[in-house]
């Protein structure tokens, strides 16, 4: 059985920091001890100096597959995901055909398990009409179903009230929104019209406003309330939703939050540079909402971090502003705009720790995962916090070949990545050998 001795480590996990060594035998970890001697069969990884943390689980990705594999596919966005330090990922439903039947979601678990570099699960997508399917979920095996309140494409956009009743009601598995109001947004949209304007990438946070975030947001609290449903409220982007949640510690909430790590980065001053590049929906706002996300992690309003890694094609992306599809690669760069965070004094790593690995572990349930434990499957980063990294399009792994982040030195760098006590990522080079594996969920 492979082993691996990780000596020397500063360890982050469970709010604490500490100087140790860890153990890896399969796929688990063995033991961690103030200093543990080596074995014959240990392979040795010297990390004094740098951060070991659990691998962060990224609960919001579009990987594409099936029917949108130009943008990209499960196999080239994993292997993305783990040189970032992600080592696992639930994946969303708006593909081509929508996976909105039990049949199509055990389809992609059929091409993860043979070509995922990265642990996986995979959400249901709520139609008007799939209720009997979305029922058929099994709790211990899919993370959940993904309800588009608000603008989406083809047969994923909920909205009349009868159905987003039952789903609320009925639904065994935790509730997931992406939540933004249709009426506004199309009304906001009729302005430029009736001006005959044609709208800009910089009226994107204007269009898709904080109003049609509250409006479906707020309103998604209250059917979770009414009927006492499981909520997990998506890409939360404004000041104003923060008020819909509580402040806290993740245990014991039935709501909870997210945000993703591009809304904490860029603002609405990015986009005359970036422009479609970093249209995204929820949009990217503006500079006091990004403070107030902020402000929502350290308070507990905010219990997660994730990417809703959703990558498209240069050539799509150069499209003018109203054809551009909305979304952006950031998998391999996630974790790392997250400690420019922390050495920017912004947040801490503890907090980081807590928000992309210990908080998606427990509001989903997942089976030994998020935290650095003995006999939990060793799902691990290290982090090299006096390196850096630089990023460019030619150097991303992205399937699409671009990134937001071109040109920009990140104050860190990803020196290895386990997943189920494999090195698949050296620093340098992916070392992968064989497929990961499916979440599972204790709930």
């Amino acid at each position: 059985m492979k082993s691996t001795l990780i000596k020397s480590a500063t360890l982050f996990n469970e709010g604490k920091e500490t100087v140790a060594d860890l153990r890896i035998r399969g796929e688990r970890i063995e033991q961690i001890a103030t200093d543990i001697s080596a074995k014959k069969e240990d392979q040795i990884v010297e990390a004094e100096g740098k951060w070991l943390l659990p691998g962060m689980i990224d609960d919001q990705v579009h990987f594409r597959e099936p029917g949108l594999t130009h943008k990209g596919n499960i196999f080239s966005e994993s292997r993305a995901a783990v040189a970032g330090g992600i080592t696992s990922f639930m994946e969303m439903p708006n593909v081509n055909p929508s996976t909105t039947s039990i049949e199509a979601l055990e389809q992609k678990y059929l091409i993860a398990e043979k070509t995922s570099a990265a642990n996986y699960s995979f959400y249901l997508g709520a139609t008007q009409e799939n209720l009997e399917q979305i029922k058929r979920l099994d709790p211990s095996r899919h993370c959940g179903v993904k309800v588009f309140m608000g603008a989406s494409t083809g047969d994923l956009l909920v909205e009349a009230p009868e159905a987003l009743d039952a789903i609320f009601r009925e639904s065994p598995t935790l509730i997931v929104t992406h939540c933004e109001s249709s009426p506004i947004i199309a009304q906001n949209l009729s302005r430029y019209d009736q001006k005959g304007i044609e709208p800009q990438i910089t009226d994107h946070p204007d269009i898709r406003s904080v109003d049609a975030c509250y409006a479906s947001s707020s309103y998604a609290v209250e059917l979770a309330k009414k009927y006492g449903s499981q909520l997990h409220v998506l890409h939360i982007t404004t000041a104003k939703e923060l008020s819909l949640f509580e402040a806290g510690p993740i245990a014991g909430k039935d709501i909870t939050a997210e945000a993703c790590v591009h809304h904490l980065w860029f603002s609405e001053e990015d986009y005359p540079a970036l422009k479609n590049l970093i249209k995204c929906n929820p949009s990217i706002k503006s500079v006091e909402d990004r403070a107030a996300l902020i402000d929502g992690l350290h308070s507990g309003k905010i219990d997660i971090i994730a990417t809703d890694h959703a990558p498209h094609t240069w050539e799509e992306k150069q499209q003018p502003y109203q054809q551009a599809p909305a979304g952006l690669p950031l998998v391999e760069h996630a974790l790392l705009t997250l400690i420019d965070h922390v050495k920017q004094q912004r947040l801490t790593v503890q907090q980081v720790v807590e928000k992309t690995s210990h908080n998606p572990a427990i509001r989903y349930g997942i089976e030994q995962r998020g935290f650095l434990r003995e006999g939990y499957f060793a799902d691990l980063v290290l982090i090299d916090p006096d390196d850096s990294t630089t990023v460019n399009h030619s150097s991303s792994r992205y399937h699409c070949g671009w990134t937001p982040f071109d040109g920009h030195r990140f104050s860190s760098r990803i020196a290895s990545t386990w997943v189920n006590g494999s090195r698949v990522f050296d620093g340098k080079e992916l070392k992968i050998s064989e497929p990961a594996m499916a979440l599972s969920f204790t709930r």
